[in-house]
This record gives structure tokens, C-alpha cells and sequence, in this order.
């Protein structure tokens, strides 16, 4: 079996190619037949995983974070390559659902076995963005801006982005139609999930699955510092959908309807989009070595 790995070496509070020696020594150990590329900007791994797909490659291997896996995974949308995940990043929110092993050995062994189980999910598409974990709008993706901008990775600066972004938040009124009904709200944030959890074990969608045909949205009402207190509770706890100030909606299509063009974010790369924040699942869409 042909694998190909692709490395961003700014991933994660330690960096990804910190893992390189590692995986170089697992390849001569197991006699992979493997390659290894190191992506250079945003954008890269996904043009690397394209060429890799159209060389053959039956398994090709994001060592990063979501944003990485995101990258990559697009490319593997529809083809016969599975991707493996090593994650190392900040959150590693669909490796975390999947219960991928956080040991790098481990995890690799899953990445690179013929033997590993192929599974089929679906992925999330917004305004034309692929997503495989979570998207956003709202709070979700100021934290997710002003995360990206920190020169540190890891929980602690997460934790730090979002304090920054909720003291300076803004409410927004969305109306949002799926598969038919309209929900007019007013909103600190919407996220919408194809996993449970953004990482870290923070669940922001307890009952999304990764193969069950839909997606969870979660609007987070306007709340004042005691309300987000007991949200952050809750969201760790895995209970955050029984808050009062959550509405929680299932469904395959979401159209949402802001007041005027602003962020979004995929799997926690932020982007600038228009008003309208058009999201859909793909059904079975991408194969993945759990």
C-alpha cells in the first residue's frame, strides 16, 4: 500500500515536525512504502493531497491539526484514498471523536494498517467551504480569528482568545430555515457540527454523528458572564444542549440569514463570506482510517 504524508510544521504547541524522526523511523521499521511532504502556506496540503491522490496514493496521512486535516480532506472528497490522521494540534476535534490514540506510534499504526477499519462520513459543505468537524459564525469565529493570530498554540491560548472575543462580543439576529422550518433568533453564536466536540473535549454537539445523514446546529443565545460560566460548564460536561439559552436544531440544509457579510469559520480556519451562510451535509462523502 502506497501512503504519503503530509506534514504542517506549524501545527500544534509543539509543531508537527518534531514528528518527522518519528514517523521516518516507523516507515523503516514496518518497510512502508511511504513518502513525506511539508506544506509551506495555507492551502498547500491540500494541492500536495490532490497530486497525491492522482499518483495513486491508497492512504494518505494529515500530521497536523483540524486545519490540516480540513486541508487535506478536501481533496480526498469522492476518491478511493482514505485519510489517516496523526494529530497534533490544538484541539484535534475529529480525531478526538473518532477515539484515535493521541500516541504518536499508536495513532500511526491506525494511519498506516491495511488492516484498520475504512470508515465512510459525511462532511459539511458552507458557502462552498468543506468542513469535517465544525463550522461557525458569530463568537465561534471571532475566537477562531483572533486564536489564529496568536503566536502560541494549545488550550491555554484558546482559552484566551475566547475571553477576548466574548468580552467584546456582539449579538446578532439570523434567520434560519432548515428542511423547511424557519427559526428566527437572536444570537451570541451558531456552530454547526458534523462531530461532537470543537477538541479538547469541549462538546458543543453531544449527539452529532459523523455517519448518521445530519448536521447539529447549535445557537447560543445572548448571555451575560454568569451564563457563559455555566455554558463553559456544561460545554466540558457534555450537557451544553440542555441550557436554556441553547437552541438546538437537526437537519440536513441550513440557510442563515445575517444582517450584513461577516465571518465564518471551517474546522477553525476563519474566512470572510457574505450574509447569507448557506450550509449542507454530503452524505458518505470521505473515507478515513479509524
Amino acid at each position: 500500500m502506497k501512503i504519503h504524508f503530509i506534514i504542517n510544521p506549524k501545527s500544534g504547541r509543539k509543531g508537527a515536525l518534531r514528528l518527522l524522526p518519528v514517523i521516518e523511523e516507523f516507515s523503516r521499521t514496518y518497510k512502508l512504502s511511504s513518502t513525506i511532504a511539508l506544506t509551506q502556506g495555507p492551502g498547500h496540503a491540500t494541492t500536495l493531497a490532490r497530486e497525491a491522490v492522482n499518483q495513486g496514493f491508497e492512504r494518505i496521512v494529515a500530521v497536523g491539526g483540524d486545519g490540516t486535516m480540513n486541508e487535506v480532506a478536501q481533496a480526498l472528497l469522492h476518491q478511493n484514498s482514505a485519510l489517516g490522521l496523526l494529530p497534533c494540534g490544538s484541539g484535534n476535534g475529529l480525531a478526538r471523536f473518532l477515539k484515535l490514540p493521541t500516541s504518536p506510534i499508536e495513532a500511526l499504526k491506525i494511519a498506516t494498517s491495511k488492516n484498520s477499519y475504512i470508515k465512510k462520513i459525511d462532511t459539511g459543505s458552507v458557502n462552498g467551504l468543506p468542513f469535517f468537524n465544525v463550522m461557525g459564525l458569530g463568537l465561534d469565529a471571532d475566537v477562531s480569528r483572533r486564536f489564529n493570530l496568536l503566536p502560541k498554540r494549545g488550550l491555554p491560548s484558546y482559552t484566551k482568545a475566547a475571553i477576548q472575543a466574548f468580552i467584546g462580543r456582539k449579538t446578532e439576529h439570523c434567520d434560519i430555515q432548515c428542511d423547511g422550518n424557519a427559526y428566527p433568533l437572536d444570537i451570541l453564536l451558531i456552530s454547526i457540527a458534523n462531530s461532537n466536540q470543537y477538541g479538547n473535549g469541549a462538546i458543543i454537539a453531544p449527539n452529532a454523528l459523523v455517519d448518521d445523514g445530519l448536521l447539529d446546529l447549535i445557537a447560543i443565545k445572548p448571555i451575560g458572564i454568569m451564563g457563559a460560566l455555566s455554558l463553559a460548564s456544561k460545554l466540558f460536561a457534555g450537557t451544553i444542549d440542555k441550557s436554556v439559552f441553547v437552541k438546538r436544531i437537526e437537519g440536513r440544509r441550513f440557510n442563515i440569514q445575517r444582517a450584513q457579510p461577516g465571518l465564518i469559520h471551517t474546522d477553525g480556519e476563519s474566512h470572510d463570506t457574505g450574509a447569507l451562510v448557506k450550509v449542507e451535509i454530503i452524505s458518505s462523502s470521505l473515507r478515513i482510517a479509524c
